[in-house]
């Protein structure tokens, strides 16, 4: 046999090998790295949807917290994992999307794979509940009528956060000065002690507060209205849907990962997400459920960078080393 008819041969003998290991996996426990600490909104998730998933792939999934650097450090890991789908990574959008744009990081959205997203939570704008104005429209004049007065917390520079706000400001053409804290529950403190004009973050750290009817809500930065704010508009209620940018959460994997078992990853995660279980789960943490595959989720991923990266050209945030 000729040199050319054992590659012909072997080229189809390994046409067969790939599916067969596919359909095998997984075999062992899968690693599932959360870029972020233990007991936050993502963390919360990722073990829910670890649980719920486990015996659909008949193996444990052991969540792996490792955060730092605005998930860079994490999300590091997981774009650097054998590309076998024994190491995964649930992330929210920050260290894809925001994070770049503000820190120098190892990776880009060819360094992995996206395969399915669970769902999102809005960021907010909340005001004192003296503050003259009670709806979106009303904040937009009243921030129109006083350009660079008021004051926005924030959880950090070049963060989402701050990205999604500036996003909205500019196409308003309306000036507020953002705020940076380290996190969403230090700035609902400074927001609470008035330090800051609003509160800007989530939603877990301020619903508590807008209970007690120490804050109103009066705009979210996803393009529909969230049922747990209810005063609150969305960014479609004053012609800025198209400006949308949510926190988002999904499972990524390495680049390479081979295409049938990503395909069995996407039927798994989807199915342990869109179950009544994990959408009660994400309703008490104030987030929707809207599971995409990966096709969307991928086109997602590319389309915020862009389009956060222009924002922070325009606000001037600048690259730093880690």
């Amino acid at each position: 046999m000729t040199v050319k008819k054992i590659a012909g041969v072997l080229a189809v003998l390994g046409a067969f090998v790939v599916p067969a290991h596919a359909q095998d996996y997984p075999t062992k426990p899968v690693t599932l790295i959360v870029p972020s600490p233990p007991g936050g909104g993502t963390d919360i998730f990722a073990r829910e949807i670890a649980e719920l998933v486990s015996p659909i792939l008949g193996q444990k999934v052991i969540v792996d917290n490792r955060a730092g650097g605005g998930g860079s450090v994490g999300t590091t890991l997981i774009t650097a994992a054998q590309p076998d789908g024994y190491t995964l990574g649930f992330v929210w959008n920050s260290p894809l999307t925001t994070t770049p744009h503000s820190l120098q990081v190892a990776y880009t959205p060819d360094s992995y794979a996206a395969v399915m997203s669970i769902g999102f939570s809005s960021y907010v704008l909340c005001a004192a509940p003296d503050f003259p104005a009670d709806n979106a429209q009303q904040l937009v004049e009243q921030l129109k009528a006083n350009p660079g007065k008021f004051t926005y917390g924030n959880d950090g520079v070049g963060g989402t956060m701050q990205l999604a706000a500036e996003r909205v400001f500019a196409k308003l053409g309306v000036k507020v000065r953002p705020v940076p804290f380290g996190g969403a529950g230090e700035t609902a403190r400074n927001f609470l002690g008035g330090h800051v004009t609003f509160y800007g973050g989530s939603l877990p750290p301020i619903l508590p507060h807008v209970a007690a009817g120490k804050a109103k809500c009066l705009l979210l930065t996803s393009a529909a209205k969230n049922a747990s704010l209810p005063q609150a508009s969305g960014l479609s209620d004053i012609g800025l849907g198209k400006e949308e940018t949510v926190l988002w959460w999904g499972l990524i994997a390495p680049a390479k990962t081979p295409p049938a078992v990503l395909l069995k990853l996407e039927a798994a995660f989807s199915k342990a997400a869109s179950s009544a279980k994990f959408k009660d789960v994400m309703a008490k943490q104030g987030a929707t459920q809207r599971v995409i595959d990966s096709q969307a989720m991928g086109a997602l991923i590319r389309a915020e960078l862009a389009a956060l990266g222009e924002v922070a050209k325009a606000a001037g945030i600048q690259k730093k080393a880690q």
